[in-house]
């Protein structure tokens, strides 16, 4: 026992020792690998960062820059217009002169403009251009355009993106644009009013800048708003505008220019603002991380191809090292784990001594091991040979006693021709049963011994029902346990047909179905309920008026100890109407190999059945 003792404590020690050694190695060597791995990550990522975002703003600084000039040429014409025609001129005797300035203005600028049109302080129509004719009831009062001019008149207005309403130009299309307008004095003859100058910008030449932009972006985005948050131009604007989308503009347009970092509907994201001059309106590029984390996609395989790398160097020293000492593991593993693959190979026993008793104490356990599954499997066989055999005990007696009894009546009677006839079938039908101490049988010999049955009972009932075979010649190929069919049939003459004078039937019907044997036994007799059919093999206990005393539980019981749970009987009647009872049988073809390996207690699952089919 000492020596065990301390042959055991050596063993921990050296591999302690071991452990020790290749933990506190691997150790450094990963985390010197993972430090390196992320400063050089955090490294190129914030390098990244700062370049995407400088490149973002170098980007909305261009394009703020041709907003501007776009809308600076917009005030340019509406200055024009006022200016240079409005003011010079009165609208009583000078209207042609006024329509041919605005006209001259618009055609020079007409891929940028919309409209021209100057309305009185109570909202009629004075000049325009180009207009065909303007559409009833139009009421420019109530418009926004015209309600800020009028509030603020010292200044220009520019209005968010809207449908131009105003003219009927035949084309019956409508037209986005962008509404500047401003309050006008003008001379009606020789006296001054006040009225409003209205100059549409297409939308169009706004939203083809925007969309220059947001076409060149890797994830980051680009919006327009005014100083109210109110949405100008969007590239989701149409999932906004249907609430799908949504966009924290109200948030942006409070955000002084420059960087700034938000989080939105639970995402991080940096927001670069850059104001429009004059008009308040914010132009916004969002850059959402994971833009960031996409541009870092080349890195990160740079980094893992260097960890990589690093990696197969530690390997090759590992490999250097260590093999001396963990080649005898090696093996010895890969000998264990063919144990546990199925096979049986020889141990490995060899290298340093603690690996010598480690194997010795492997084979002797899986020696042991395998003496007690054999020992196991073998009492597990016996067990469910001697179930079945207690099972198909309980089937002979009666019926021989009943059957004898019957014959001494004949003989007795002077019906010597019925006696010889009920011994001959009597005979065939125990050459059967005994099958030389065969539990498993074809279907064709289990056929046969039912009709010898149904010849004797007919004889004791004198004819009194009649039985028909209706069998699929494959299925007299498979296999089966001996005796199902006669206590059904005894049931069905017993509680189905007994009673019935000369037009009790009886049909044996047996179908292959999906690779299962169907065999099904249906009378036309008084039949039983739902209630009866439901405990009908479940209630192995109750009293039975006739039979054997056995039923149809015998017959489940050996058919699932021999074949599994998911075969065995079912039942279908109705009262009055008959019963059909079903017996489920795995199609396994019958042969003496297959005949001895179920005998064994080896149940074929579908995989191996269909194997043995093809």
């Amino acid at each position: 026992m000492r020596n065990k003792y301390f042959r055991r404590m050596k063993k921990n020690k050296s591999r302690g020792i071991q452990s020790t050694i290749m933990l506190v190695f691997s150790v450094i060597s990963i985390s010197i690998m993972l430090i390196l791995g992320i400063v050089m990550y955090f490294r190129f990522s914030t390098l990244s960062r700062g370049k995407t975002i400088q490149s973002t703003e170098k980007l909305m600084e261009q394009a703020g820059e041709n907003l501007e000039d776009y809308l600076v040429s917009m005030r340019q014409i509406s200055d024009a217009v006022y200016y240079n025609v409005i003011k010079e001129n009165d609208f009583s005797d000078q209207s042609d002169v006024i329509q041919q300035g605005m006209d001259l203005l618009y055609e020079a600028n007409k891929g940028n403009l919309r409209s021209i049109a100057v309305y009185n302080g109570s909202g009629s129509l004075i000049a325009a251009e180009p207009v065909a004719s303007q559409k009833e009831d139009t009421n420019v009062t109530r418009q926004g355009w015209y309600i800020q001019a009028m509030e603020k008149m010292e200044n220009m207005h520019f209005s968010t993106p809207h449908i131009q309403n105003l003219f009927d130009d035949g084309t019956l299309r409508y037209y986005w644009v962008i509404s500047l307008s401003r309050v006008a004095e003008f001379t009606i003859h020789g006296d001054p009013q006040i009225g409003v100058l209205l100059v549409d910008m297409d939308y169009f030449s706004i939203s083809r800048m925007m969309r220059q932009i947001n076409t060149l972006n890797n994830g980051q985005y680009y919006y327009l708003c005014d100083s109210n948050g109110q949405i100008i131009y969007h590239p989701r604007q149409i999932q906004i505008s249907d609430g799908i989308a949504s966009e924290n503009s109200a948030a942006a347009a409070k955000y002084r220019d420059g960087v700034c970092e938000e989080t939105f509907e639970g995402e991080r994201r940096t927001v670069i603002v850059n104001t429009i001059s004059y008009t308040g309106w914010k132009l916004v590029g969002v850059i959402p991380d994971s833009t960031f984390t996409h541009g870092m996609i080349n890195v990160r395989y740079f980094i893992v191809m260097l960890m990589l790398l690093m990696v197969m160097t530690l390997v090759i020293i590992y490999r250097v090292v260590s093999v001396r000492i963990s080649s005898p593991i090696c093996r010895l593993n890969d000998s264990v784990m063919g144990y546990e693959a199925g096979g049986k190979p020889e141990i490995y026993i060899g290298g340093s001594s603690e690996i010598r008793y480690l194997g010795h104490s492997i084979q002797s356990s899986y020696e042991k091991i395998e003496t007690l599954m054999k020992r196991s499997v073998q009492e597990q066989n016996e067990r469910r040979k001697s179930e079945l055999d207690a099972l198909q005990s309980q089937i002979n007696p009666h019926f021989l006693y009943n059957t004898l009894d019957s014959i001494t009546w004949m003989v007795e009677g002077g019906r010597n021709d019925e006696a010889v006839f009920m011994i001959s079938q009597l005979a065939k039908f125990f050459r059967i049963s005994l099958s030389q101490g065969c539990t498993v049988i074809s279907i064709k010999d289990e056929l046969q011994h039912a009709e010898s049955y149904m010849n004797i009972q007919k004889v004791r009932y004198k004819n009194s029902f009649s039985i028909v075979f209706d069998i699929d010649p494959d299925v007299c190929s498979c296999c089966t346990v001996k005796l199902i069919l006669q206590p059904i049939l005894e049931n069905a003459i017993a509680y189905g047909v007994s009673g019935m004078d000369d037009c009790g039937e009886i049909r044996v019907t047996g179908r292959i179905q999906e690779g299962s044997v169907i065999l099904s036994v249906t009378d036309n007799g008084i039949g039983m309920s739902q209630e009866e059919v439901r405990f009908l093999l479940t209630d192995s206990g109750r009293v039975r008026k006739h039979g054997s005393g056995v039923g149809l539980v015998n017959v489940n019981n050996r058919i699932q100890i021999l074949f599994g749970k998911e075969y065995g009987i079912s039942v279908e009647s109705e009262p009055d109407e008959g019963t059909t009872v079903s017996v489920c049988l795995p199609a396994v073809p019958y042969t003496e190999e297959n005949r001895k390996i179920l005998e064994k207690g080896h149940i074929f699952n579908r995989d191996e059945m269909m194997n043995k089919e093809m």
